[in-house]
């Protein structure tokens, strides 16, 4: 704050605002055998094409593509259990944790574009792997917690979470009669804010509640993995599992604004972009655009108004 006196008593008050600086390392995974559905492969380099290193540039992030990860076909990839091509999503994880592995040890801020949710998995093993505790921040219309027990679908993108809990490893709980993946929450103890909390306390509140609850004890790095589908699908329609009654685009920009404020944003997920769930190329365009302005926001991007990183006020 800078307190100023003019000639005539008149006191002015303004706040300088320090703009922060982010080192953004980029990760394309385009990998869609967590899910039945083709397309979801296209969301990192339609996110890019967007003019997502451009814009973060633009902002004053520090920006270095990686490129995407390659996959291996698997062959002969059938079920274990109910587990839909549980090779094939094995191994993509396996070398995704290692390339975020590799970004981290390179002093970035991961920010990972899928492909699926199952995804998670690798990215957050290998963000763990470099920073050890994490917050985790999982943005979506579902829980993605169910276990091989409890899918009904038995695609592994609905299932990453069951599988970074160190809890649900034990055999007793899997043993336990859990129907249902909100039974796997309540077990767990799992803080949870449903669109209803959203409502009836509003986004501010979900927000800042959040963050006392994971930094209640010591203040670790956070992991925001964030599905695009939950944005309502008025906002983002091109993807693979869209729910009506969704987060608006204002709600969905702040949950990134506020987390970046906190300073400790350490790897980001973007996924479930998927052009062939567009009808039209507005709704490719409008979900495509929707991942670019959420990622911005983890950044700083500021709604009231952004000037040049090498902008200086003019001189009278």
């Amino acid at each position: 704050m800078v307190i100023m006196k003019s000639s005539g008593g008149l006191q002015l008050a303004f706040r300088i605002y320090k703009r922060s600086h982010h080192s953004v390392g980029i990760i394309g995974a385009p990998f869609s055998k967590g899910q039945p559905r083709d397309g979801v492969e296209k969301g990192p380099d339609l996110i890019r094409a967007a003019g997502l290193v451009e814009k973060l540039k633009a902002q004053g992030c520090a920006v270095r593509d990686y490129g995407n990860v390659t996959f291996e076909e698997v062959a002969n990839d059938e079920p274990i259990g109910n587990v839909k091509r549980p090779r094939a999503v094995g191994s993509a994880n396996q070398r995704l944790s290692a390339a975020v592995h590799a970004v981290k040890n390179d002093g970035h801020t991961c920010v990972m574009l899928g492909g699926d949710h199952s995804l998670a998995i690798g990215s957050i093993q290998g963000h763990a792997a470099a920073k050890k505790d994490l917050s985790v921040v999982w943005v979506d219309a579902h829980a993605d917690i169910n276990t091989p027990l409890t899918s009904p679908t038995g695609n592994i993108h609905g299932q990453p979470m069951s599988y970074l809990i160190h809890e649900l490893q034990s055999k007793e709980n899997l043993k336990k009669d859990i129907s249902h993946s909100s039974h796997i929450l309540k077990l767990l103890g799992i803080k949870v804010y449903s669109m209803t909390e959203v409502d009836r306390l509003g986004i501010a509140k979900v927000m800042e509640e959040t963050c006392d609850y994971i930094f209640s004890k010591v203040k670790k790095p956070i992991h925001l993995s964030y599905d695009i589908d939950a944005l309502d699908p008025s906002i983002s329609p091109a993807t693979g599992t869209p729910v009506v009654g969704g987060l608006t685009y204002r709600e969905g920009i702040y949950i990134t604004e506020h987390i970046s404020q906190t300073g400790l944003l350490s790897a980001v997920d973007m996924v479930e972009v998927n052009p062939k769930r567009g009808r039209t190329d507005d709704e490719i365009s409008s979900t495509v655009n929707a991942a670019v302005d959420l990622i911005r926001g983890c950044f700083g991007k500021l709604r009231e108004g952004n000037h040049p990183a090498d902008y200086k006020m003019p001189l009278p």
